[in-house]
């Protein structure tokens, strides 16, 4: 399989370049260096250099907070980026995969978590770019996967885990909030994934998310437990803690697709991160 990865010097990017060469795969990585993928041109060339079977685009725009101050330049990244992307690989008929995110839903759901046909309402910027980035992708390619995501953490990147266990080394109490419910996934379970998507025939969206469910709080609690930190975790909520962008209250992803690929729980993942991050491997 040749594979090419769009974002490659990210969290997510880097790894997958790394296990797709694990699996035995030709896989190269791009990024901004190699050429801008907002330009239809640049990225048809990008494509066509390296003339993939199929392409994991993880190149985005992830500040969720700086998406509500410049949404133009997120939807350039997000949307107009993969449009190009998905069309460079369906001129050589390649599969494309792309990554998007549980923001595309308003979190007003009760009961269970999103599935891959429940509508989607995405209440700031960043989701709004990204279901733009599914939608352009699909019409771009009709050989395509959308694998959503949630609460992204990995070695090699700024995450909310590493945030939370540099915050404890000057702290003896953070506080966090416990009104925000969501899926956290280990880039190093989500990578497998992708690219299991990429050797599958399977179209649409795909729900890949770690498994079950908690708070940010008590993903908090639980990296401190695993990682020996003795901060305390004291609670607050999302209106005290304020941020510039509006949040989902609720995105736990799963799955009604069988060819969905599983991701194990979010709880083997931050004990995997913390090994990793330790420099333990994985």
């Amino acid at each position: 399989m040749r594979l090419l990865v769009t974002g490659a010097a990210g969290m997510l990017g880097h790894r997958v370049v790394s296990d797709a060469r694990t699996r035995g795969w030709e896989a190269v990585g791009v990024d901004l260096p190699d050429g801008d993928l907002t330009d239809p041109e640049a990225a048809m060339a990008m494509v066509e250099e390296h003339a993939p079977d199929a392409v994991i685009h993880c190149a985005a725009f992830t500040d969720v907070d700086g998406a509500e101050e410049r949404e133009g330049l997120a939807q350039a990244v997000n949307a107009d980026a993969s449009a190009n992307v998905a069309a460079a690989a369906a001129a050589l008929s390649a599969r494309v995969v792309g990554v998007s995110t549980d923001y595309v839903f308003d979190g007003t759901l009760t009961g269970r978590p999103y599935v891959e046909s429940d509508p989607t309402a995405p209440i700031g910027a960043y989701g709004r770019t990204k279901l733009a980035g599914e939608i352009a992708l699909a019409n771009h390619n009709p050989n395509h996967a959308i694998a959503r995501t949630a609460w992204l953490f990995g070695v090699g990147g700024k995450n909310f885990c590493d945030t939370m266990l540099t915050v404890a080394e000057g702290r003896d109490a953070v506080r966090v909030v416990t009104d925000q419910v969501g899926s956290p996934t280990w880039t190093g379970h989500l990578s497998p994934a992708l690219l299991d998507l990429a050797a599958s025939d399977a179209v649409g969206v795909f729900h890949t998310a770690g498994g079950g469910q908690v708070s940010w709080h008590g993903l908090t609690v639980k990296l401190y437990e695993l990682a020996g930190v003795t901060a305390r975790v004291d609670e607050t909520t999302a209106a005290e803690f304020a941020r510039p962008a509006p949040r989902p209250a609720w995105s736990v992803l799963a799955s009604e697709r069988d060819e969905t690929p599983r991701l194990p729980p979010w709880e083997e993942g931050v004990a995997a991160y913390l090994n990793d991050r330790n420099g333990g491997g994985s």
